[in-house]
Formats: C-alpha cells, structure tokens, sequence
C-alpha cells in the first residue's frame, strides 16, 4: 500500500477515535469541535484548515502529532471474567478471578474507587441496572452481590440460594428483577413473585437473557439445550429446543423477540422460532471449532458468532467470508447498536474493531493487555467498546442535538461539562472539548510541556466562529 494513502488511513483512525464523542452526538460537530483541535501534523489538519474557516482557532497548545492511548489497564491481580458498560457509556465494571470488582472511567481507563470486595470466590458475571445506579455480580462462591455503583459499597445482603456456582447474572429490561445461571443446573429469578429455582436443566447453565420486552428468559446449558421461561411465573415453556450435539455456550433474542439464536461447542448456530420452539432453516456451519459467542445485529437481519478458530463470522450478510486476523480463539463478539461495526475479543489478547458491511478490519488491533480477552461489548450507546482490561472508545450514535442559537460571551466564560461539553443556557450544545484540554481551557499559558503530554494548557479565539444556527457558515466551499 501506498505509504502516503496508509498515513491518511491512519490519522482517520486516530480522528474518529479522538473526536468519537462530537462524531457520533452531531454532523455539525464533526467539523465544530475536532478542527481545532486536530494536531498540526495531521493531514486531516491540512484539509480543514484550507476548507473550514470560520471555526475556533486554536491559539496556543495545538499539539505536533497525536498522542499515544495507554495500551494498558491495570488493575485486577488475576483473569478478568465479565465486563459491562453502565448504561450512559461512562464507567465499565469488570469481575474477575481475584474476587473482586473494579468500576473504570470508560475514557481514560483510570480505576475509579476501591475494588468492590466481599466475593469468597471467582466473580464470573457483572452487569449494571438500566438506570445505572446498581451492579450485580454472580461468583463462584454460589452467591449474587449488588452494590451501590456511585460509593461501592454493597447493598444488603448476598443473595443466596444455588448450590453450584453461579455463571451467569443478567438485569430485566424495568430493572426489577435479577436472573443468574448456576452450576447447580437452574436459573432463578430474584426479588420476583417466584421464589422457587428454575429447574429443567440437566447441566450447567452458562448462559441467561431476557426477551426484550422482558416476558420471558432463555437459558442454554451443558446439557445441549435451550430453555424459555416465562419470567412471571418461572414455568418453562414447551420442550427443551434441542438440537445441538454440544454445550450451548451463548443465547441471544432477536431485537424484535421473534427469534433466538445460539452457539455451541458443535460448532454451529441456530436459530430458533421464539414462540414455537422449532428449528428454522439448517444449522449455520462454517467454523471449524467451538462457537463462543453470538449476537444479532440491530435490525435483525444479520447474526456474528465468535468461535475457538479464531475467527468471526457474519451471516445472511453480504459478507460470506470469515473474518480473519485473530491468532486465538475468539471468545465474545457483539454489533454496535447501528450494525455497522463488530468488536471481537480473543484470547490472543486483542480486541478487533470490523466493517460489519465489507468484513475488513478497522484500524490496527488493540494490544496492551498480558493476559487472553475474554470479554467484548459495545456500550449500549455505542459510545465504546471494550474487551478485559483494554479498550477503545467508538461512538456511533445518530442523534442530533438542538442548533443554539448565538451566547458569544457564553462561550468565553463557560467552562466544559464532565462530558466534555460546552452549552449554552437553553442547554445546546456550542463545542466540545477534549479530555486533555478540559482543566488547562483558557489557560493563559503558552506552552504545555511536553507537547504530548496528557493534560495540557489551549487558549482558543472565537472571532470567527460561525457556532449555533450559523454553523453552515464554517466551510468556504462553494457549493455547485
């Protein structure tokens, strides 16, 4: 490849990763909030400078190149199980086999508190309420702890109730009640009418999920099949789905619940018809060892499976081709909630980010960690996507804000939100700024030293800024 055409590859990487906040809230903001901030030695620079005019200035503490992302998260003393996102994208929880969980700044990667301790064995699952303010945690120890995701501290008592270990814990859609899968064979639904275990399965149960209108749990086991329920009563509903000559290691529901797909250590995936029970089509064979993880994309018209060959695979896509570039077994692999990307987790211990329509991949593969990623997501936002104890941050969101109209000296004076965010009375947003320059914001220093140093001093001009209801005006091309 061109040298010249894989250094502009490579500062779009850089720019998307960047500036994924601005990108994904708002099309005006793609050009607003990232060129003034663009390092001087990016190409992307170049252009935006000879195109865009009438955007912030920067007038001191542009940097020369772009900064190197820590490559790694430390933390945790052993194997990291589960990871999940809280619900607005902005901490990610992690259990893991120390016994503990740790609460991270999704952007930064910095711990945030103490770890959450109280675990007398392995913490397998995590997962956050919908509303954020809780997180549960399946372990080894057979118990289920919940605890306050702003202090850390537990609230009440472990819940306890299986014989076996518990493998896998999972919040209602509403958030009132908690599912968890065991060793001892069951499910059991918590803070529910049904205080008895779910019972049926002959084998572990390794993975649990609600529909999504919450009405019903599927679990997939050891002992080859899957089961729904009905998550009022606790009933099972129908026969065991059977098929699988394997252990069923991942289930999923289809966006609209009309259909459920599930991987296992035969190799295949199926999909099953959600109210009948009954197989639909042949299995979807390909992979050449155990699948590990499942998922649909978010109109339902496509299905990932990671698998211990190494590869991912996208199906009834245009795509027909495994994806290709893991050196291990990939254990977990979702879509970003607009179907344009995947991110796989390997336990060659990087994290890949896909084309989910050309099957190519993004960018070079995230490396840091020492030990197999086991674990990937996409934040339920898109906003990131994460995979054990490294990660990227990715925004993919559609939504566009409020144009506000002119504050010129609100933009002077108002310092940026936690997110990054400068807003105008009516709560508009104005521009955006980096996590770097956040504290040093017009600063009258003229030099941050080193220039690639993470928290540095900018002093911004706004005398030609075209903001709010005037955006349009920041470009001097001339339109056809």
């Amino acid at each position: 490849m061109d040298e010249t055409l894989l250094e502009r590859i490579q500062d779009v990487c850089r720019f998307m990763n960047v500036f994924r906040i601005p990108i994904s809230i708002s099309t005006p903001h793609t050009y607003i909030s990232t060129a003034p901030f663009l390092p001087s030695n990016s190409p992307l620079s170049t252009i935006f400078s000879t195109y865009f005019t009438k955007v912030i200035q920067m007038q001191s503490g542009q940097l020369l190149s772009w900064p190197e992302p820590p490559l790694e998260w430390i933390g945790h003393k052993s194997d990291v199980n589960s990871i999940c996102y809280s619900p607005n994208g902005y901490y990610i929880a992690t259990g893991s086999d120390d016994k503990t969980i740790r609460i991270w700044d999704a952007e930064t990667g910095d711990v945030v508190g103490k770890p959450l301790e109280g675990h007398a064995g392995w913490v397998s699952s995590v997962a956050y309420s919908p509303d954020g303010q809780h997180i549960i945690s399946g372990s080894y120890d057979k118990t289920i702890r919940i605890w306050n995701a702003e202090t850390g501290s537990a609230v009440g008592k472990p819940l306890e109730g299986h014989t076996g270990e518990v493998c896998s814990v999972a919040y209602s859609p509403d958030g009132q009640h908690i599912i968890s899968g065991s060793g001892d064979n069951t499910i059991r639904i918590w803070n529910a009418a049904v205080d008895q275990p779910l019972e049926g399965h002959t084998g572990w149960v390794c993975s649990v999920a609600y529909s999504p209108d919450g009405q019903y749990i599927i679990s997939g086991s050891y002992d080859n099949t899957i089961r729904i329920w009905n998550a009022e009563t606790g009933s099972a509903i129908g026969k065991p789905l059977e098929g699988h000559t394997d252990w069923v290691s991942s289930v999923a529901y289809s966006p609209d619940g009309q259909h459920i797909i599930s991987g296992s250590g035969d190799n295949t995936i199926r999909i099953w018809n959600a109210e009948t029970g009954s197989a639909v089509g042949r299995p979807l064979e390909g992979h050449t060892r155990w699948v590990s993880s499942v998922a649909y994309s978010p109109n339902g018209q496509h299905i990932i499976s990671g698998s211990g060959d190494n590869t991912i695979r996208i199906w009834n896509a245009a795509v027909g081709q495994p994806l290709e570039g893991h050196t291990g077994w990939v254990s977990s692999v979702a879509y970003s909630p607009d179907g344009q990307h995947i991110i796989s987790g390997s336990l060659d211990k990087t994290i890949r980010i896909w084309n989910a329509e050309t099957g190519s991949a993004i960018g070079n593969p995230l490396e840091g960690d020492t030990r197999p990623v086991v674990p990937a997501a996409y934040s339920p936002n898109a906003q990131n996507t994460i995979s054990g104890s490294s990660g990227v941050a990715i925004h993919l969101w559609d939504s566009f804000p409020q144009i506000p109209p002119q504050f010129t000296s609100y933009i002077e004076a108002e310092r940026p939100d936690k997110e990054g965010w400068v807003k105008d009375p009516d709560g508009g947003l104005l521009y955006w700024v980096p996590r770097d320059c956040r504290a040093g914001l017009h600063s009258a220093a003229l030099l941050t030293i080193s220039l690639t140093s993470p928290v540095r001093s900018v002093s911004l001009l706004f005398d030609e800024f075209a903001f709010g209801r005037s955006w349009t005006q920041i470009s001097n091309i001339v339109q056809p």
